[in-house]
């Protein structure tokens, strides 16, 4: 496709702002990921045809993330004057592609095995998932103000604004990795009452539950090296 071409059919999708696909992309994966918790309120309760219904949406808007994000990679003309690389777009929506890809990990592996994860860990797993979640709306925020970066040159007050919501986003990690300390360590103390297979898996999903806000931690520090730019 010639590159005049190729721009015209990428404004066609996207529309003009070079940002605009990375924020329709984000805002599926937030819907995507917000499934988690009434999925896993489901779990708690063993309704598996509630989470069934809950875990078949969550993958049909992580199928809608795919969609938005392959029609950018197909069609990001090289030749696009941007004021963004085009190198930091994809390495972002890779970025923002594991965290929709972790949840529905998620969902299909505790599905899957119809786990049953101990309730004296329910508090402690739920506000987990949550502060888990609430980096991943943090870093959607922080992506929203892209276009006014973009408008001011990436210069001024804006970026102060972004970088202090960047700041924001670490401060809720730190705290997701505390409470994954501590529900590992409740974990722990439960392993003699479990199966060795069941123990390792809920291992896995606290793990993967943890690589939500670790890939929105990341979406951060890449915000972070294009302000720096």
């Amino acid at each position: 496709m010639p590159p005049m071409a190729a721009t015209s059919y990428f404004s066609r999708i996207f529309g003009n702002s070079p940002v605009t696909p990375l924020q329709k992309h984000i805002a599926c994966v937030i819907a995507c990921v917000e499934q988690l918790i009434p999925y896993f309120e489901a779990v708690f309760k063993n309704d598996w045809d509630k989470a069934a219904k809950i875990q078949a949406k969550l993958a049909s808007l992580e199928g809608d993330a795919d969609d938005i994000k392959n029609k950018l990679r197909m069609n990001l003309p090289t030749s696009l004057f941007m004021p963004i690389d085009r190198r930091d777009i994809l390495q972002v929506l890779d970025l923002q592609d594991l965290i929709a890809n972790r949840a529905k990990d998620i969902a299909g592996l505790t599905f899957g095995r119809k786990m049953s994860i101990p309730d004296v860990l329910a508090e402690d797993f739920m506000t987990f998932l949550s502060r888990c979640i609430d980096a991943t709306k943090q870093a959607q925020i922080a992506i929203n103000e892209l276009d006014e970066l973009v408008v001011t040159g990436f210069r001024g007050d804006e970026v102060k604004r972004v970088i202090q919501m960047i700041a924001e986003l670490h401060v809720i990690e730190n705290e997701t990795d505390e409470i994954q300390i501590k529900l590992r360590a409740s974990l722990f103390a439960l392993e003699s009452e479990l199966s060795p297979v069941d123990v390792m898996f809920i291992y896995k999903i606290i793990e993967w539950i943890g690589d939500l806000a670790d890939a929105s931690q990341s979406t951060g520090n890449r915000l972070q090296l294009m302000l720096a730019k």
